[in-house]
């Protein structure tokens, strides 16, 4: 029986991605808006939620809605959540906030007066006028949009994208969450072969491959909510114990990453056994011109460089062209292409398909996808 409401946040664009992975989780949708996706669950659920959520950035506990428009009303609708429930008494709690088109403007007061109703409820609940505050962390977040209230706590910490796997990173990293989307947005299943060209440290390569084997993309980490005393560790250990359990090693897959940059490479590789997947990938050191292309039906997502320099201007126009020569004649390919140089098109030399914007971090992307022939048109 659910009895409590979770919100998994998103990055702009990737709201229909996460909605479908909160689905396909068994959890019942209660509402969709931009960047949160909000289903009922249970306290039980929150590790299934973080361990296997592969676009989402984080899993809130939303913990009360109310509209205020005083410091009185926000005062007494924080006061009145059962803070017991989940913050411990040596709890760590720290109180972020944000306000949008709100009376209560003044984000500073707002965390203020939020972290002294708290207090004030725990004060009463544990018989103590005092908080050590050397346990788990407990990030409270207060929201007032048009003058709703929403509190929420969040049971990650770190951000979802950070796997666990990637021991470094190279210049303008594809954030993890983002990259399994992409794959989730293009033609490719594990039985066609995927090419990214300009791997960099094998994000998309390796979060294909996790996805191909099942493995849970937060198996390999911790999570705030894991050390909470007030969740039981039964349920942590249950989760991971049925995640281990799902990994599917049978599939034969043809995964392959290459880029010019050879230290690149050796990262990939080094990413790729942390995250127990480096017998299914083909790293390759090699510019995207020495690229042979043999097979039908294969996929290729990438993230080529973006070019911000003036002297890199006729290197991109060289990798594309060279793109679009080796793949102008194979008509079964589908190629998806994330980038923020919007002269993609025109210098590619072929209108997309479909377009999608996306954003990586701060920085806005577009998602530039051109459709092969499916097999069943032969």
């Amino acid at each position: 029986m659910a009895n409590i409401e979770l919100i998994a946040t998103s990055t702009f664009g990737l709201e229909a991605i996460v909605k479908k992975e909160v689905k396909d989780l068994g959890f019942e949708i209660k509402q969709v808006e931009d960047g949160k996706i909000t289903f009922l669950a249970t306290k039980k659920d929150i590790p299934k939620a973080n361990l296997w959520l592969r676009a989402a950035d984080r899993v809130l506990i939303k913990l009360a809605e109310f509209k205020a428009v005083t410091f009185e009303e926000l005062f007494q609708g924080v006061k009145a959540i059962p803070w017991e429930e989940w913050i411990s008494e040596d709890g760590n709690f720290i109180v972020n906030g944000k306000s949008v088109k709100s009376k209560l403007y003044s984000i500073r007061d707002c965390q203020s007066i939020t972290e002294k109703a708290l207090v004030e409820r725990l004060k009463k609940h544990y018989e103590t006028d005092w908080f050590s505050k050397k346990g788990p962390d407990f990030q409270v977040q207060v929201s007032i949009l048009k003058d709703v209230v929403t509190i929420t706590l969040d049971t990650s910490g770190p951000g979802l994208h950070k796997r666990g796997y990637r021991t470094q990173a190279v210049a303008a990293p594809l954030k993890e969450t983002l990259a399994a989307a992409l794959i989730d947005i293009s033609y490719w299943n594990p039985s066609r072969v995927l090419l990214d060209p300009f791997c960099g440290s094998g994000t998309l390569a390796i979060e294909a491959a996790m996805m191909a084997r099942n493995i849970a993309p937060g198996l390999t980490r911790s999570f705030d909510s894991e050390k909470w005393p007030t969740l039981n560790k039964e349920y942590w250990q249950e989760a991971r114990k049925e995640a281990y359990a799902a990994i599917d090693l049978s599939k034969d897959l043809k995964i392959y990453a290459s880029d010019i940059d050879e230290s690149a490479i050796e990262i990939a590789k080094e990413n790729a056994i942390e995250a127990g997947v480096d017998d299914c990938i083909h790293f390759d050191a090699k510019g995207v011109s020495e690229i042979k292309v043999e097979d039908n039906y294969g996929v290729l997502i990438t993230n080529p460089p973006y070019g911000i320099r003036i002297g890199e201007k006729k290197e991109l126009i060289k990798i594309y062209k060279d793109m679009r020569r080796i793949f102008r004649n194979r008509k079964t390919w589908s190629l998806y292409v994330i980038t923020s140089d919007e002269r993609f098109e025109g210098t590619f030399g072929k209108k997309c398909n479909k377009k999608r914007k996306l954003y990586n971090g701060r920085l806005k992307v577009e998602y530039y996808q051109y459709f092969g022939e499916r097999p069943s048109s032969l």
